[in-house]
């Protein structure tokens, strides 16, 4: 039954938006009276909660698989650095594409939950649930880049942060945005940029000289 709610609460999110949903128009979808539905839920927020909870939790499942399964064919070399023969692209490249689609199979509650659900009444802990999701990739980049070759754990983090932040706002602004010009051409684009940036990482070294010595 609470399956059967929270997939109710996800269509009439997106049918209506998050002001357009109640408690009595979930119920209606999940072919259930508004008193069952209490049951389960207390009110409308906490169904909606609940959407956003698997849709992030989903989320994370497949990107961080397809980054562990793109890390588990690249090998370190001498002293934890990663092969210099082989470059972060193809580890990026797989993790991009689990991230656009995930992001294109449901466009539409993506475009609520950027676009909406901050804002909404009582939305308070939404946001940090969004934080909370890209904090734990933040930690596991972070600590890739500490068994690849950083040494400094406050870079690790900044350098993770950097990452993950800038594949966030542009893969969602691209399914959002729909610009003129396809999805290839944008794994390509952000593949060569945070590939360039991590290989730096990864090899123990730094993306930009901090200056004449």
């Amino acid at each position: 039954m609470v399956e059967r709610i929270v997939e109710a609460g996800r269509e009439v999110l997106v049918a209506r938006g998050y002001d357009g949903a109640s408690t009595n128009r979930i119920a209606e979808a999940a072919g259930i009276s508004p008193g069952s539905l209490y049951q389960y839920f207390p009110d409308k927020d906490a169904v909606l909660a609940e959407v956003l909870d698997q849709y992030l939790d989903g989320m994370e499942a497949r990107v961080s698989r397809a980054f562990l399964d793109g890390l588990s064919g690249s090998t370190p070399g001498p002293g934890g650095a990663a092969d210099p023969g082989r470059g972060t692209g193809p580890v990026v490249r797989a993790t991009l594409d689990a991230l656009l689609d995930a992001f294109s199979e449901q466009p539409d509650l993506l475009r609520v939950i950027v676009e909406q659900l901050p804002r909404a009444p009582g939305s308070s802990g939404r946001p940090g649930r969004r934080a909370a999701f890209a904090g734990r990739i933040d930690d596991l980049v972070a600590t890739v880049l500490l068994t690849r070759g950083e040494t400094d754990p406050d870079i690790a983090r900044a350098s993770a942060w950097t990452v993950v932040r800038t594949v966030e706002h542009l893969t969602t602004g691209f399914v959002l945005e729909r610009p003129a010009f396809g999805r290839d051409l944008l794994v390509e684009e952000l593949t060569a940029l945070v590939a360039g940036y991590l290989d730096a990482r990864w090899s123990g070294g730094r993306v930009a000289s901090d200056g004449p010595s």
